[in-house]
């Protein structure tokens, strides 16, 4: 019967097995990190409310840079239909944060938080449009196809909300971007100040 001899442990042996290995993973190739995703052309966006309406676009310190707030420049705020900026796909459709108690008859009621009802939409080559604040459920549901003057919902006060308004962004590749309606810009950028604009819009459906 052959006698097993236990094998002697070597230091320097496993040191250098791992001199070796370490060698060869700094001689593998190293993996480039992804390009961040690139945006496609701008769709032609259209303001978020009817044909023809005057509409003051506002903004103010800390609401973000990009964001809108969208007011009628004459008549009531509650209940102003909202619009598809383009045509696209609804991705999001539904309540975002919570809601709180503003409604028509209690203005002054407890804030929500968050975007409140909300509708999100993706236009394709990573653009997207967002519209807070709604009065009640949205009038599309996720994954439902829109065209663009397509009503979403109407103007309201959910979520974190301070009066009725309609709270607009467009992103690409999920960054916020200045919004541009029937190619111009719409004069939001920072929101280092309170400022507004008034622009008209141009979201007419075709007849």
């Amino acid at each position: 019967m052959t006698e097993r001899r236990p094998v002697p442990f070597i230091a320097g042996a496993v040191v250098t097995v791992a001199i070796v290995a370490s060698s060869v993973l700094l001689l593998l190739p190293t993996r480039e990190p992804e390009p961040p995703p690139v945006p496609g052309p701008r769709p032609v966006f259209q303001m978020p409310v009817a044909c023809k309406e005057n509409w003051i676009l506002t903004t103010y310190p800390g609401h973000d840079n990009f964001d809108i707030d969208f007011f009628p420049a004459k008549g009531r705020t509650w209940g102003r239909p909202i619009l598809a900026s383009a045509a696209g796909e609804v991705i999001e459709s539904g309540i975002n944060g919570t809601l709180g108690e503003r409604t028509p008859e209690n203005p002054d009621g407890p804030y929500g938080t968050g975007a409140g009802y909300w509708v999100k939409i993706d236009h394709g080559g990573l653009w997207t449009t967002q519209y807070l604040h709604m009065l009640e459920p949205p009038m599309v549901q996720k994954g439902q196809r829109v065209e663009q003057g397509q009503q979403l919902g109407r103007i309201g006060s959910t979520g974190k909300s301070g009066a009725p308004h309609l709270h607009y962004e467009q992103r690409a590749a999920g960054e916020k971007m200045e919004a541009y309606f029937a190619g111009v810009p719409s004069g939001i950028t920072t929101d280092d100040r309170e400022y507004e604009v008034r622009r008209t819009s141009a979201n007419c459906v075709p007849k």
